[in-house]
């Protein structure tokens, strides 16, 4: 079997999830996401997250549906926008993602950026939907310790999955820490920093040494980290290079050297201080 397939991690609610999956933030809508989805699918990926906010929706649920692949092989995930976030408007932005990707329920529904008490509201709605079954995991996105302490204290179901901007230059050992405490997953975005581990000697060293290419290099430090990886790309070569991560390990000296790589550098926006 296809380790990129098989390769998987246990929620706390039991649901199995891939250890790598394919991101498709800034993916054009339309042939550019479907032929990328469609790749990865053929290359053995088994993981698809997108976004209300990415608008392209309706190019993964296409690309899905027209792979033949069965639905229940495919791990599924999308986020609620800010502007949707609240009780009532949660249940009419799942309705409006369900209808774009063709798809009647949805794996792992994520708010998508900590709005205080509105995404209280918003983790009301989806505590439902997963009670109904209609959601099979419900987490966050860009949630710091403060912030998920609040929705815990605020809820009757913990978030299964934080997916957060992770990278050699942003490790943030306590909030890994705190998910790690919680059973709550961690989830990597950028966690290729946008090429950018490529040009980092250290990083160059250890592809040298595994003659592998600093990206694979990084994306099996999250794996090995417990973190599970998304990778954003277009590009058929570089989606499928991405998969090729599950045939070597680092030691546990190399993994301490890309430890020591955090800046606490962020190319996103911070969760505490953002306008959108």
């Amino acid at each position: 079997m296809n380790p990129v397939q098989t390769s998987k991690v246990k929620l706390n609610n039991g649901i199995e999830m891939p250890w790598l999956g394919l991101g498709v933030f800034q993916s054009k809508e339309g042939p550019e996401v479907e032929n990328a989805v469609k790749c990865a699918l053929e290359t053995g990926y088994r993981s698809i997250d997108t976004a209300a906010m990415y608008h392209n929706e309706h190019g993964v649920g296409k690309a899905i549906l027209e792979s033949g692949i069965p639905r229940h092989e495919i791990f599924l995930t999308t986020k609620i926008w800010n502007s949707d976030q609240g009780y009532q408007s949660t249940f009419r932005a799942f309705e409006k993602s369900l209808e774009k990707l063709q798809t009647d329920y949805i794996d792992l529904y994520l708010i998508h950026w900590p709005k205080g008490e509105l995404s209280v509201e918003t983790w009301k709605a989806m505590e439902e939907l997963y009670e109904q079954g209609r959601i099979r995991a419900i987490g966050v996105s860009n949630f710091l310790v403060h912030q998920l302490k609040h929705l815990i204290a605020n809820s009757r179901i913990n978030p299964m999955v934080n997916q957060f901007e992770f990278h050699p230059r942003l490790i943030q050992p306590d909030l890994l820490k705190f998910c790690k405490d919680n059973q709550i997953q961690v989830e990597a975005w950028r966690p290729i920093m946008e090429g950018k581990v490529n040009d980092i000697p250290v990083i160059q060293e250890l592809s040298v040494k595994y003659q592998k290419s600093p990206v694979q290099i990084v994306l099996r430090w999250d794996i090995q980290k417990g973190v599970v990886t998304i990778p954003k790309s277009v590009h058929p070569e570089r989606i499928r290079h991405n998969a090729d991560i599950f045939d070597f390990e680092l030691t546990k000296e190399d993994m301490a050297k890309i430890d020591g790589l955090d800046w606490h550098a962020r190319i996103g926006a911070d969760p505490d201080n953002f306008n959108f």
